[in-house]
């Protein structure tokens, strides 16, 4: 069977906490028109569905999470083509404006578009192992799915300019040390490690997660005075929530609060 007759991201479920793994091992999961079709209609799903607190994103097997785009697909593309590729929505944007919290469990090489695709989550904890890189540049061409917008806000525009102006790669301890990653675990404890805390953030009031989500992603577009005010709205809005009262209530009651996320 070809690869277009099958899924190629495949879809788990662990208590309140989706995961979708990009499943093309054989391709070190590269970003091919499919795997992003396919990633679109799974995250329209998982925004409407309630009982999905968090979601993961990985890739399959030990080598990658997602070595990049699928560059076979670049030959003999013309500037048009490469456009309606890129169509509106792009898989990027929809991921960093998706509204529930996302988590890119990185366990190998995380490269150009697989880098860009990690900086569209919120949170990336990875493997001791794993390996990152906008190698771009040596193709001719410029990181295309947002790498030279978020990189230089992830880790300034110093080291920003070295990874895409040198297409180097680097270890995950430097990615630590430089801020592009949040989390380093040993290899074998990648899984059980970000899904402990994928699971502790779901458990929370998946109304209150949406609001501090968004009121933290207003950070990057906002000054620090309107940041504050908008952070005041919506720490006001949560008083009029079914959610806020159950959480005070529990805490003073010395219990665990049901979310209703109303």
């Amino acid at each position: 069977m070809s690869e277009s007759n099958q899924s190629v991201v495949l879809v788990e479920r662990e208590g309140r906490v989706a995961i979708l793994t990009i499943n093309r091992p054989e391709k070190l999961n590269a970003l091919s028109q499919q795997v992003r079709d396919e990633m679109l209609e799974h995250l329209t799903a998982l925004e409407n569905d309630d009982s999905v607190g968090c979601l993961v994103i990985t890739g399959a097997g030990d080598k990658a999470f997602i070595a990049g785009a699928d560059i076979s697909e670049f030959d003999g593309r013309s500037p048009m083509d490469q456009r309606h590729a890129m169509r509106i929505p792009r898989l990027y944007d929809v991921m960093s404006t998706f509204p529930k919290p996302v988590i890119a469990m990185i366990n190998g090489f995380c490269l150009g578009g697989g880098c860009e695709l990690s900086m569209s989550c919120d949170m990336r904890i990875v493997s001791d192992q794993a390996r990152f890189g906008q190698p771009e540049i040596k193709l001719g061409i410029i990181p295309g799915g947002g790498g030279t917008q978020r990189l230089p806000r992830l880790v300034g525009m110093g080291q920003a300019m070295r990874l895409i102006l040198s297409g180097d790669m680097i270890r995950a301890d430097e990615a630590l040390r430089i801020g592009l990653v949040d989390i380093v675990h040993p290899h074998e404890e990648l899984r059980v490690k970000t899904l402990e805390l994928a699971q502790r953030i779901a458990s929370m009031s998946p109304l209150t997660l949406k609001v501090a989500k968004e009121s933290l992603r207003a950070s990057e577009r906002l000054a620090i005075e309107e940041g504050i005010l908008y952070e005041r709205d919506l720490f006001c809005l949560c008083f009029s929530t079914e959610d806020m009262k159950e959480g005070v209530s529990a805490f003073l009651e010395k219990r665990q609060a049901e979310w209703k996320g109303r």
